[in-house]
């Protein structure tokens, strides 16, 4: 059975996500209630196959280019912090973090889930972002870069702070210049 519900769960994001898409003024609930419930019904049993859904899911989102639905993986007061830069603190300001990035890599950027790792600190979420910088000034180079985010969750299993972590410098050498495909 659990199997069935782990297949089904891509499934029912992306309907949530075309439900909250196609959505003009829906009496009965919001986006965000739409969103959080799946996120919810995923990670009530604290079990690494729960998480990686979690994962997969948090993966499209930033594939989404709808940074709200990034920001709907955080608790209200949740804090994402980039290469020790300035905590973007709560969903709004979580939002503007993911639509910067988006914003640079408007038509073909891809954020693929490569693996978690259990720590004591937390939940290191890695992942490759990949895309062409086609954004307003863009450069148009393609980007190919690697990082991770070390996760701690709240009890009801959203992020309550994560700390991104990638190689800034090689980041902005591939913007400049691009990656050797």
């Amino acid at each position: 059975m659990k199997s069935k519900i782990a297949f089904l769960l891509p499934f029912l994001f992306f309907i949530g996500i075309l439900a909250v898409q196609s959505q003009v003024a829906d009496p009965h609930g919001s986006d965000e209630s739409a969103i959080t419930g799946i996120i919810s019904s995923e990670t009530q049993n604290d079990t690494m196959l729960d998480i990686n859904a979690f994962a997969k899911d948090y993966a499209q989102a930033w594939c989404s280019q709808n940074p709200k639905l990034v920001s709907l993986f955080y608790s209200e007061d949740a804090s994402l912090n980039i290469n020790n830069g300035t905590p973007a603190v709560g969903r709004a300001a979580i939002t503007q973090s993911a639509k910067a990035f988006m914003d640079a890599f408007p038509d073909d950027m891809v954020v693929a889930f490569d693996k978690l790792v259990k720590t004591p600190k937390g939940i290191e979420f890695h992942w490759t972002l990949t895309g062409t910088n086609t954004g307003h000034n863009g450069t148009g180079n393609k980007v190919n870069i690697s990082g991770f985010e070390l996760w701690q969750l709240d009890e009801n299993g959203l992020i309550k702070e994560s700390k991104g972590t990638f190689d800034a410098e090689e980041y902005s050498r591939q913007i400049k210049y691009g990656v050797e495909e």
